[in-house]
């Protein structure tokens, strides 16, 4: 089985602001300390799934600058294969401002700059020279690129930052992974408790999705398809930072789907690498090893 999991997708610098709580409309806070990570969506799931172990090609656009430079190198040093990253030398790299409080809950602003440069070809010729069945893919890249990518064998879509979504692309998801707001978005329905999660992914179903994974923070994620739905709790620990869980969650689901395993114990899996991800600081540097879900997860490896 080829195992390797090609993600298509955005990079951003982050600009990581610490409070003790965020802020409300027209206030200024002082205090709190500030970093630079590299993140994006995608470079996240990336690095999710080298930092694994797995094999990952990458598919996005940077600048010709030093943020760029910079996220590059953090891909190259999770193991991501980055010989389809493209350099726009007009654009800047994209970027996101995230404020982060004391109980790890953030707020995100992103500038998408050089991701909105990916072109459909770019990502056609790509995935030809990757070879990847699995397709992880978002919604911080062009719409017509996300076309592009679901015309992969196995195509995952996390369907980030909300967004309307043409019916030719959610009828060729193999796996769709909203969390609540993003259902909600899709659907019209809040999913407030199994029933009406089960109601709101029948509707994607009918649709074309044939796997709706819905993420649900600490209270784990929620599986439905034609054949029925199932509730998967997450481990209990301790966040302080929330940043990129779901980024952990979708890249786990991604290569443990790829190296053949069932759909129930992926998503176990997953849930294991979204919260372990919680408990350190930071996007791409909060991603678990393998020998850390291990320690966590065992029993389910």
């Amino acid at each position: 089985m080829n195992s390797k999991v090609c993600v298509v997708g955005s990079l951003n610098f982050d600009l990581v602001f610490r409070t003790g709580k965020l802020p409300v409309p027209g206030q200024t806070l002082l205090g709190g300390q500030f970093s630079t990570h590299s993140g994006g969506k995608g470079g996240n799931q990336a690095v999710a799934i080298g930092t694994l172990g797995g094999i990952v090609d990458f598919i996005g656009s940077i600048g010709q600058d030093s943020n760029g430079k910079i996220m590059r190198a953090t891909l190259d040093s999770a193991g991501v294969n980055t010989e389809s990253l493209v350099v726009d030398a007009t654009t800047p790299s994209g970027t996101a401002c995230v404020l982060v409080d004391d109980q790890g809950m953030n707020m995100i602003v992103v500038a998408a700059g050089a991701n909105l440069t990916l072109s459909p070809a770019v990502v056609r010729d790509a995935l030809a020279q990757s070879g990847s069945r699995v397709v992880l893919t978002q919604l911080e890249i062009p719409m017509d690129c996300v076309a592009a990518a679901s015309e992969a064998e196995f195509f995952i879509l996390n369907p980030a930052p909300a967004s309307m979504i043409p019916g030719q692309i959610l009828a060729r998801c193999r796996v769709l992974t909203p969390n609540e707001t993003e259902l909600q978005g899709l659907t019209g329905i809040l999913p407030d408790d199994p029933e009406d999660c089960i109601r709101a992914s029948r509707g994607l179903l009918e649709q074309g999705v044939k796997n709706v994974v819905v993420t649900l923070g600490s209270r784990g994620s929620y599986w439905v398809s034609n054949a029925g739905g199932w509730h998967f709790q997450a481990p209990n620990v301790r966040p302080v930072d929330t940043t990129a869980a779901g980024d952990a969650f979708n890249g786990a689901l991604a290569h443990f789907l790829a190296a053949g395993r069932e759909m129930s114990n992926a998503i176990q899996l997953a849930n294991c690498v979204g919260a372990l991800s919680t408990t350190k600081h930071g996007a791409q540097e909060s991603m678990p090893s393998l020998a850390e879900l291990k320690e966590l997860a065992g029993n389910l490896l």
